[in-house]
């Protein structure tokens, strides 16, 4: 698919993982591209944003703005008819507060980016990035759905206390339908926009930032580093390539594509079969080789970072998704989760951020 932008296309979080991507295929179509960094006063997390366009046939224009500021869109999105807003907070260990560090961030940063959108009449098209955490929380919730995910389903088991960050993106992406659907909000442009949600989900692949870090890029360097040689627990993900998201963003905005959520995932596998994949083609590290007892990883899991109610509903349950929606609609043609595995991988080489010694 073969989606023709003819105005700028504003991208909420440029130095994001997936952002960079999208920016990215944006640029490659010849797009002027409107980017939001939260702070100029920091040039070393975006400046390499502007090496990305060099060479490229769009342009690149970035714009300072804040995610809990009232307004802070407003410049950015002057004269775009698409926003694709993927600028939230993805964190799902070590939080402290739910509720400032995930919740505020993303629901305060949506209502921000919308409340513009209603103010600006050039936009007719909205591609939020949610997540397939917002149709469920624990592994347990989709064996006791019937055993497969589809865009029908919302998460009802995550709250502050529990599974902060899917609570995050649930009632974000809610916020969205609302403003869409009950044209909350005023302004000359409110109601006259459509909505597309892509609800991806663990995104891995090659970053494309000089100094990557996030939680996919840590999955990944735990995979190898030795941190798991004793054993992994028995999760499973949904996961798809960041390429694939991002081409999502693209094909989402033609006219041609219906409003609606749209789940995107390769297919599923569970930690020991990620380090097997990954051992395939590169083997001299140290992965973990076997499966740690539930049991065992219930009884030390705050010790890990994890609550113990985390465990008891994911650890031990297959994820199974439907993509159907993603491939006949938006046309996205999975690569192997397998060539994802081994290019993030060999990403991580280049940028130093794992040894290509064994451990």
């Amino acid at each position: 698919m073969h989606t023709s932008f003819d105005k700028p296309v504003l991208v909420t979080g440029a130095s994001g993982y997936l952002a960079a991507w999208i920016i990215r295929r944006l640029l490659e179509e010849g797009v002027t591209v409107h980017g939001t960094v939260r702070s100029f006063s920091n040039p070393e997390k975006y400046h390499w944003l502007t090496n990305l366009a060099s060479g490229l046939p769009g342009e690149l224009k970035l714009f300072e703005a804040n995610l809990l500021s009232n307004g802070s869109f407003e410049d950015a999105m002057i004269g775009c008819g698409t926003v694709m807003h993927t600028a939230s907070p993805y964190v799902v260990q070590g939080v402290k507060d739910g509720l400032k560090e995930l919740v505020e961030p993303a629901l305060q940063g949506t209502r921000n980016v919308l409340d513009s959108v209603n103010e600006t009449t050039s936009v007719d098209t909205v591609v939020l990035t949610s997540s397939v955490v917002a149709m469920y929380g624990d592994s347990k919730d989709i064996t006791e759905a019937g055993g497969v995910l589809n865009e029908s389903m919302w998460n009802e088991s995550s709250s502050v206390e529990h599974q902060p960050y899917p609570y995050s993106k649930t009632i974000a992406e809610r916020e969205a339908w609302k403003y869409r659907k009950e044209s909350i909000g005023e302004g000359p442009n409110a109601g006259s926009w459509s909505l597309k949600v892509i609800n991806p989900g663990f995104i891995l692949g090659p970053p494309l930032q000089d100094k990557p870090s996030g939680t996919s890029v840590d999955f990944i360097r735990q995979m190898v580093d030795g941190s798991l040689k004793t054993g992994a627990p028995e999760l499973h993900f949904a996961i798809v390539d960041v390429r694939e998201v991002a081409e999502a963003h693209l094909n989402a905005a033609s006219a041609q594509v219906a409003e609606g959520r749209y789940l995107l995932s390769a297919g599923e596998m569970g930690m020991l079969e990620i380090a097997a994949a990954l051992k395939a083609m590169h083997p001299q590290y140290n992965y973990p080789k076997r499966t740690v007892p539930k049991w065992l990883i219930w009884l030390i899991a705050p010790s890990l970072g994890l609550t113990r109610k985390y465990i008891s509903r994911n650890v031990g349950y297959k994820v199974q998704v439907d993509n159907s929606s993603s491939r006949e609609q938006l046309e996205i043609q999975y690569r192997s989760i397998k060539e994802t595995l081994v290019e993030m991988l060999e990403r991580l080489e280049t940028t130093a951020l794992v040894s290509k010694k064994s451990s």
